[in-house]
């Protein structure tokens, strides 16, 4: 029996133990989406949901190495990067990505992941700088966090009309999609606004309070790219992956003493 064709998706990411964030996050959410998922391993992250205790990065031609076999054997619809780390491995991916001829490059969602949950950077200023020089370019959409697009706009962000136009401002400056994710702002709905240079479309649910999970931003950003993957157009993504996310949360796992992202099949509306 013929097996059915599936989009592939690839992550270029951090590996986290505990299973809730970075590529194994990843691969749960591209699977739950109906793609065959890929990866290629930036750094092995020891942490669980109450700490990070060591990050090792990969050495950048090993990084490359994974992400040239993939594009080799596969034929990748779509892709994210989560944690890059350091700038030698930012250039590899940027690197094997304009080795690609243009009509094969997949399409890209960038996790500027750069900030953790206390507020301080993963990783130094130049790294920040070649994250903006090197992959940026490549995106077909980016998706800062309120703290991420804090740290490359220069502003601090407290109110949605401020979210919209640090958007704008990001978009304006890359030349590519921004969607700065408004829900850390602690108000009654959870907000979106991707910004296009041109036009903001804004994402709102009710938001989801008192639930205290890791990995949503690399959920969010892997559901983006499975939707593009399945020839969603960017704005059908981003809507498809908010649902997907949100009822990720309101529909987490207790697991010891920590509350999960549920990414198990049947938390959305996909019927693959």
């Amino acid at each position: 029996m013929p097996t059915r064709r599936v989009p592939v998706t690839l992550t270029i990411a951090g590996s986290d133990n505990s299973g809730g964030a970075g590529i194994q996050a990843d691969l749960k959410t591209f699977t739950t989406l109906g793609t065959y998922g890929t990866t290629a391993v930036t750094c092995v992250v020891a942490e669980h949901p109450g700490k990070v205790t060591r990050i090792e990065p990969m050495p950048a031609p090993m990084v490359a190495e994974q992400i040239r076999l993939v594009f080799e054997a596969f034929p990748v619809a779509a892709a994210k990067t989560g944690m890059l780390y350091s700038r030698p491995i930012m250039q590899a991916v940027a690197d094997c990505w304009s080795a690609l001829p243009a009509k094969r490059r997949p399409a890209l969602v960038v996790d500027p992941v750069m900030v953790a949950t206390s507020g301080a950077l993963l990783f130094k200023p130049v790294a920040v700088r070649a994250l903006q020089d090197l992959v940026f370019p490549l995106a077909s959409v980016v998706t800062p966090n309120l703290d991420e697009a804090q740290v490359l706009t220069g502003r601090k962000i407290r109110s949605l009309e401020e979210v919209e136009e640090s958007a704008e401002l990001l978009a304006r400056r890359f030349g590519v999609p921004f969607l700065v994710k408004g829900g850390h702002l602690r108000t009654a709905r959870a907000v979106d606004v991707l910004h296009d240079g041109k036009k903001a479309r804004h994402f709102s649910v009710p938001a989801v309070r008192g639930v205290a999970t890791h990995g949503t931003g690399c959920t969010y950003s892997a559901a983006i790219a499975a939707g593009l993957a399945r020839g969603l157009s960017l704005e059908a993504a981003v809507r498809a992956a908010k649902d997907f996310i949100t009822a990720a949360i309101r529909r987490h796992l207790r697991l010891g003493r920590y509350q999960c992202l549920n990414h198990l099949p049947g938390v959305h509306g996909w019927k693959g």
